[in-house]
């Protein structure tokens, strides 16, 4: 029974950038992520098992080609950790809505694009965990729901498996 449940959730479908669209919003990472936005999150195992929680400060700033954003992370067990991502949109027009980053701790350069209200942003990178760091691979789905609130849910591999899921809800 095990490995017919593994192997069912292993062909969960995941999002994609042609899904059809649930709004007419256009998702601008820039404008959202620009000033003080709060979030929580919490990452969950392959198995659905709730394994951290966490709150994050991010601090965005847009200058007209970089989007610098200064992620503080408080876990629920006392520990804190910073990222600073910096995102250029990579396209020769302002219609073009393709996005590459770096962040300590990223591995080559992180990609992603917005298409309607929908950002995936995709990387890998040495994550710091209690007992180290975990190289993972991130796909990284956001959806802008309005009224100053983005959804965020990346699914982690590692070595091609699943591993687990994060889930954040962002507040401006």
């Amino acid at each position: 029974m095990f490995a017919a449940t593994f192997v069912l959730g292993a062909c969960v479908g995941k999002p994609a950038l042609d899904d059809e669209k649930l709004s007419q919003k256009d998702f601008n990472l820039e404008e959202f992520f620009d000033g003080r936005v709060l979030a929580k999150g919490q990452f969950q195992d392959a198995f659905g098992t709730v394994r951290r929680r966490f709150d994050v400060v991010v601090t965005g700033t847009w200058d007209g080609e970089t989007l610098k954003l200064v992620e503080d992370f408080d876990y629920e067990d006392g520990t804190t950790e910073q990222r600073i991502w910096r995102l250029k949109k990579t396209g020769a027009v302002v219609a073009d809505q393709k996005w590459t980053g770096s962040a300590d701790g990223v591995l080559g350069v992180a990609k992603g694009e917005e298409r309607g209200d929908t950002f995936n942003w995709k990387y890998k990178i040495d994550l710091p965990v209690p007992d180290g760091t975990l190289r993972v691979n991130f796909d990284d789905w956001m959806w802008d729901l309005g009224d100053g609130r983005v959804l965020n849910h990346a699914y982690m591999k590692r070595y091609g498996a699943d591993i687990g899921e994060v889930l954040i809800t962002f507040e401006k």
